[in-house]
């Protein structure tokens, strides 16, 4: 057992120097005010202070909130159809439609937006085809439409696979004990297979929320820079600005957000078959 441990170190270490130190490194700029060196570091809540009192960057924070919540209704939306049809096929039929949905995961995510922005441009393929029909060009690009479209098409699969998993997992005595008892086929499915799907459906709300909340180069790129989000202020206050103090209080705002967010969805992540039997 020793040696396992030992082989656990070089990660260990990893860790700590990858994760623990930079996370450290953000809340001591976070808590300080700019300009301080070693010897003379002053501690502050200024930068917490001038973010949420900021209307500004309150507008922002809401535009990315609402932008993350649009994304995530229409990924479950469409994503939990997709998944129950996939659940509900023979097996090899399974995993054609799984690859399928995963293809597109494997080319690096920064190249599909680009390939968005070719597509959605007024001399796209999209317009294009709307000038056969006589209609357009119809502006897309550097819209909100567009951002949000981006999302989705990079999110969903998250949010297929997580509902697709929670419904193969189901036990399928459970339907047929609906049957048995009179149910018919909606009734099933409300009352059996969507409260059973329902863990599924709250770790796909993690998978598509938190990134989409947090992106910053979708926005930059389908945007055009005009459709500002919270992460593209703290790329900005990192890169441009270089106020590193003050980008580490908005990512150490945003991840306390986030952190919310989670305890949320893990006090609605319920086991719903050990509801059902406390309620017996």
């Amino acid at each position: 057992m020793k040696q396992f441990r030992n082989m656990a170190l070089p990660y260990i270490v990893w860790m700590g120097a990858m994760i623990v130190v930079p996370m450290l490194l953000i809340l001591l700029y976070a808590f300080t005010d700019k300009g301080n060196d070693v010897a003379t570091i002053r501690f502050s809540l200024e930068n917490f202070a001038r973010f949420f009192s900021d209307t500004v960057f309150m507008s922002v924070l809401k535009r990315s909130l609402y932008i993350a919540i649009i994304t995530t209704v229409i990924c479950i939306l469409f994503g939990y159809p997709i998944a129950y049809v996939i659940a509900t096929r023979s097996e090899k039929s399974k995993l054609f439609w799984i690859l399928l949905i995963t293809l597109p995961t494997w080319i690096n995510m920064l190249v599909r937006t680009y390939a968005w922005m070719g597509i959605l441009q007024d001399e796209g393929i999209i317009n294009r085809m709307l000038g056969f029909l006589g209609i357009g060009p119809v502006s897309m690009i550097h819209t909100s439409f567009a951002v949000v479209l981006g999302m989705v098409y990079n999110f969903i699969p998250f949010m297929i696979l997580q509902i697709y998993t929670a419904l193969t997992k189901m036990d399928k005595s459970y339907l047929e004990a609906a049957s048995d008892l009179g149910a018919n086929a909606i009734q099933s499915f409300l009352r059996v297979t969507l409260p059973l799907s329902i863990p599924g459906v709250i770790s796909g709300i993690t998978l598509v929320f938190l990134p989409a909340v947090s992106s910053f180069f979708i926005p930059k790129l389908l945007g055009g820079g005009q459709y500002v989000l919270i992460g593209n202020v703290i790329e900005t206050e990192f890169l441009t600005s270089g106020d590193w103090n003050f980008g580490s209080a908005i990512s150490l705002a945003m991840a306390a957000i986030i952190m919310f967010s989670m305890y949320i969805t893990k006090k609605v992540d319920k086991d719903p078959a050990a509801n059902g039997r406390e309620d017996n």
